[in-house]
């Protein structure tokens, strides 16, 4: 199944100051979540962000809090976003059948929120390359088990380019000059 620009949201999960240093290849893993926030603002997908604990781990980061809007970001406990009213709510108000999601960590809030957004038969996307961890073991270990469990594992441009579904319009032109170097 492809990613459908009209059908999709992208769920940026628990990105947040305290946890960041933690996470293993940080850096990289920042500069592809703001790659993709940046296409979806670009191409008009919507973006929401959760905050696990922010009292204890902080907001989401500045660099990917800039380029979400303040009431597309929504504070939790639950692990999983689903099993929070609020974010709930807040997917459900999109009426995505497809989330892509990014964020921290794999094995734990991502992979969580993953599998109850299957379990309500959406198509569920989990962006490889930004998703991260503490330990790589980790991350590879999750990102198995939602392989087996019907996730489809995906990259940044795979969604970029399925987003985008034809080359030779303004918004490919536009998309290829800042993003596709």
């Amino acid at each position: 199944m492809l990613i459908h620009p009209d059908r999709s949201l992208l769920l940026l999960v628990d990105v947040q100051e305290k946890l960041v240093p933690a996470i293993d290849d940080a850096a990289h893993l920042i500069d592809n979540c703001g790659w993709l926030t940046d296409v979806a603002n670009r191409l008009h997908i919507p973006v929401i962000a959760t905050e696990q604990y922010p009292q204890g781990l902080g907001g989401t980061i500045e660099v990917l809090r800039q380029r979400v809007p303040q009431e597309q970001i929504f504070a939790k406990m639950a692990f999983s976003c689903v099993s929070e009213t609020a974010c709930a709510d807040a997917i459900n108000s999109v009426k995505a059948e497809q989330i892509v999601i990014a964020g921290i960590e794999a094995h734990v809030c991502v992979l969580q929120t993953a599998m109850e957004l299957k379990q309500q038969a959406r198509e569920v996307f989990v962006v490889e390359d930004c998703v991260g961890s503490r330990s790589p073991s980790d991350k590879a270990a999750a990102l198995a088990r939602l392989r087996q469990n019907g996730v489809q594992i995906v990259t940044r441009e795979m969604v970029a380019f399925e987003w985008l579904r034809k080359a030779g319009d303004d918004r490919f032109r536009q998309i290829s000059r800042e993003f596709l170097r």
